[in-house]
């Protein structure tokens, strides 16, 4: 099965690869023929290829992350460093949000090279479990390989969105007609079954699926309560959907309901009530 999801995605990264070089070639074509076509595929390819080695800082730059050094956090390096491990993957770089809304995020382009960073509420307040499991959860997106796919299409989205400024007045018009198409790339992309297939293989990881489920209660509690403001291209980025779900944020919904994701957590362990109660008596 990770096997089968990591190939999934890359399939998908070479179909990105080949739209963005479809729809350069088309335009190429259209303007000046063969030749003015070829120059634009290796123009694509030139673009895709700086692309896959920077949109992670480019992501890291749009939420405001600085990396945490090892001195500041050893604790919390220590336990990416051991969950890492149990993963199979090499240790992230980990960086830090400083804001006080709960969230974490992965980018990178795979297994081998991936930073993970986490926001200063979300260090704050979660228990040990609840913030091993939301790592655990991190670190199953860059064994996946969803990271690369995630960081592509988060910027790609964010750049479709952003074109609308240059509409000055008609900016409102222009956005009515680019967000839709921005949602479309991330729905066509990113499928809401990432999410269950993370929360699976965090808690294979953890040892327990209790931390990430209580964790995700406690996120989806903090969300209404912390004002939030980012582009809402950026919701597949996170391990909860931190926006509000009406207007523009609403087209770009890519995780499932909080409370089914809990429900298939909890499952994974069917006697936890009895375990609980057993500890109480």
């Amino acid at each position: 099965m990770r096997g089968f999801i990591a190939f999934r995605n890359i399939v998908k990264g070479w179909l990105l690869l080949a739209g963005i070089c479809g729809v350069l070639a088309f335009a190429g074509w259209q303007l000046g023929g063969v030749r003015l076509l070829s120059l634009f595929v290796f123009a694509g390819l030139l673009l895709v290829g700086g692309a896959y080695w920077s949109f992670d800082r480019v992501v890291l730059g749009m939420v405001g992350a600085r990396e945490l050094p090892l001195g500041e956090a050893p604790l919390l390096h220590s336990t990416v460093e051991r969950l890492a491990a149990i993963a199979g993957v090499a240790k992230p770089r980990l960086y830090l949000i400083r804001d006080g809304l709960p969230r974490s995020l992965a980018t990178g382009r795979g297994p081998r090279a991936s930073s993970v960073a986490v926001s200063a509420g979300l260090v704050s307040a979660c228990t040990p479990a609840e913030l091993e499991g939301v790592l655990a959860h991190e670190l199953a997106h860059v064994r996946h390989r969803d990271v690369a796919i995630q960081t592509a299409v988060v910027v790609l989205a964010a750049s479709i969105v952003e074109l609308s400024r240059i509409g000055g007045w008609l900016e409102r018009s222009l956005l009515f007609v680019l967000g839709p198409v921005a949602a479309a790339c991330v729905h066509l992309l990113l499928s809401p079954k990432r999410e269950f297939e993370a929360d699976r293989a965090a808690a294979q990881i953890c040892g327990s699926p209790h931390g990430l489920a209580d964790a995700l209660l406690r996120l989806e509690q903090a969300a209404e309560l912390v004002e939030f403001r980012a582009s809402p291209a950026t919701e597949p980025l996170y391990p909860f959907n931190p926006f509000m779900e009406d207007g523009l944020a609403a087209l770009f919904v890519t995780h499932p309901p909080i409370g089914e994701r809990v429900r298939r957590l909890r499952a994974l362990d069917p006697a936890w009530r009895e375990k609980l109660g057993s500890e109480a008596a």
